[in-house]
């Protein structure tokens, strides 16, 4: 059993650990920037399947201290590398330095870089698939493996994106704190390239989040391919009665959104069509949730147009969908209240793309 690490975006990570509960990860405790578990090599292996919210898996392979350069180039050769890293397999190496006696981070770096050439045969390569990464913080040295290699948002089926994307792994933190389980109908009316609509889909479908893409541990010394297929191949799905609907007035994104749902194997529960906000109808059946990360005009346009916009998707969803609930992301506090919906107190802001979100939430329309 070692320390997994859990990569949350900043203000999400109570939410992450939510999930990890759910998961049944052991130990799960908050700390900055995510929440660490406690596991061996298969359940590293099940985080980066599995969980829809991490950003990152790091695993803490090892921790010593050291107080000078020297101290850290002769640990450092005596650290089993091996047992983790396989020498055919280049590793680039990270450091962050912090109320240390050590404070150099490239000289760490390198006196870590020259271990693994002359006592592991390593290769050091700016653009290798596997990050080591150094933390020395009050001179205790902590090394991990960045275990996912590309960010986890990247599921893998997703091709086409618009100009701000909402990010997988953000969008089913959101879902998650509106309650989302898969057991209801979902409605973006500014679905874009689809991510809500889809991360719906596949919630209520059961399947694995990371099902379509390779992770950097597949490299590691501690793979295990057969049991990799094993967990892989072993997803309890379904196919849900339900629908997700996205729209959106421009059709280029209907096109990404339809096309990145058949990527992602959910064509069949989902649908996209071109409609103006202010056109948009109820579908039929049961309420659920109006899910929606209108653009906030940071990157996008006008931020005066903007308002006329959010004021005719207020006044669309209050006229239209009582009894479903709403979640909107955005940046402006101002943008969100000219909807006119009935927010409840927002919780704390999330970094996303140098901005700060924050998401709205409406009990059900009345």
């Amino acid at each position: 059993m070692f320390d997994i690490f859990l990569v949350a975006a900043p203000g999400l990570e109570n939410t992450l650990r939510d999930e990890a509960v759910a998961r049944g990860f052991a130990n799960p405790v908050v700390t900055p920037g995510g929440v660490t578990v406690q596991g061996d090599w298969p359940e590293v292996w099940r985080a980066n399947l599995q969980l829809r919210g991490a950003g990152r898996v790091l695993a803490r392979i090892g921790e010593f201290r050291a107080f000078h350069l020297a101290q850290l180039d002769k640990r450092s050769r005596k650290f089993p590398w091996g047992d983790v890293l396989r020498a055919d397999v280049p590793v680039k190496v990270e450091a962050t330095c912090k109320a240390s006696k050590i404070y150099h981070a490239g000289a760490a770096v390198q006196r870590v870089e020259k271990a693994l050439v002359e006592e592991l045969g390593a290769t050091i390569a700016a653009d290798a698939p596997i990050r080591l990464k150094l933390r020395i913080d009050d001179d205790m040295c902590t090394f991990s493996v960045d275990t996912s290699g590309e960010s986890l948002h990247k599921r893998g089926h997703k091709e086409a994106v618009g100009k701000a994307p909402m990010r997988e792994n953000l969008a089913a933190m959101f879902l998650r704190e509106c309650g989302y389980d898969g057991s209801e109908p979902l409605v973006d009316p500014m679905c874009g390239s689809g991510t809500f609509v889809i991360e719906a889909a596949e919630i209520a479908a059961g399947l694995h989040a990371g099902r379509s893409r390779h992770f950097a541990f597949e490299q590691l010394a501690t793979f295990d391919a057969t049991a990799w297929d094993a967990m892989r191949a072993h997803q309890t799905t379904t196919q849900p009665s339900l629908r997700f609907f996205g729209s959106d007035r421009d059709d280029g994104a209907i096109r990404m959104s339809t096309a990145n749902a058949a990527r992602a194997g959910v064509t069949d529960c989902t649908q996209f069509i071109r409609v103006a906000v202010s056109d948009l109808q109820r579908p039929e059946g049961p309420p659920g949730l109006v899910m929606v990360n209108p653009p906030y005009g940071a990157r996008i346009g006008d931020k005066k147009l903007l308002f006329a916009v959010y004021g005719a998707l207020g006044k669309t969803l209050l006229e239209r969908f009582k009894g479903w609930r709403v979640g909107m992301v955005t940046s402006d506090n101002g943008l969100a209240k000219s909807s006119g919906l009935p927010f409840k107190p927002v919780g704390p802001p999330v970094s996303f793309g140098g901005l700060k979100v924050k998401l709205f939430q409406t009990d059900a329309l009345r």
